[in-house]
């Protein structure tokens, strides 16, 4: 990385990468300036990555995880993906436990939040307004968020204070909230599909193995 670059832009670059271990903004951003590189751009940055990483105190997780969030190419997300299962000992994909909030609304509607911790202090937040029984008012996906900054039990959204409920609860009113809105001819918010896992439904159509 060093060479004949300027060595405050080497600066620069290495006090950017120590951000991504704790603002959610810096790693979004980094997630989004790769996604737009060429392939040589690509290659380079995770070259620059090789050298630069061991230089930080800075978890190589932090450095990498926003970078697989967007790359498709087999041979960099293996690349990726072999760092990251170096340094942490766990698959990427690995997922912590997911954190439901709800909040109950006359007739019959409710406020959920669900918190899915994705990599340090990093979670993903699904916030959703719905009826089980006739389907979503709205849907809103958080990617990428600090920990701190996500709901927690007694928060307020949407003018709805929110409490901590069991999973298993939220989950099968989404559920049942999905398949009202398919029946009604409803197109469902794409934000729901990276959660399809969860229900016994999938977004798309067709029911899940239980």
């Amino acid at each position: 990385m060093d060479g004949e670059i300027d060595p405050r832009f080497v600066e620069a670059w290495r006090e950017w990468l120590a951000a991504l271990a704790t603002d959610a903004d810096s790693a979004l951003a980094a997630a989004h300036v790769y996604e737009q590189l060429e392939a040589a751009g690509r290659d380079a940055w995770l070259d620059a990555l090789a050298i630069d990483g061991d230089a930080l105190a800075v978890p190589k997780v932090a450095l990498y995880a926003p970078l697989l969030s967007v790359e498709m190419d087999p041979v960099r997300r293996a690349r990726i993906e072999e760092v990251l299962a170096r340094e942490i000992g766990l698959s990427p994909s690995t997922r912590g436990k997911v954190r439901a909030l709800r909040g109950l609304l006359p007739r019959g509607e409710r406020v959920a939040v669900l918190v899915t911790p994705v990599y340090l202090e990093f979670v993903k937040v699904l916030l959703c307004r719905y009826a089980p029984d006739r389907g979503f008012s709205w849907v809103r996906d958080d990617p990428m968020s600090h920990v701190r900054d996500a709901p927690a039990d007694g928060a307020t959204v949407d003018g709805v204070r929110v409490e901590t409920t069991p999973l298993k609860v939220i989950v099968e009113e989404l559920a049942r909230a999905i398949l009202a809105a398919r029946r009604a001819g409803d197109t469902l918010p794409p934000a729901l599909s990276g959660y399809a896992s969860l229900f016994d439904v999938e977004p798309d159509g067709g029911e899940t193995a239980s």
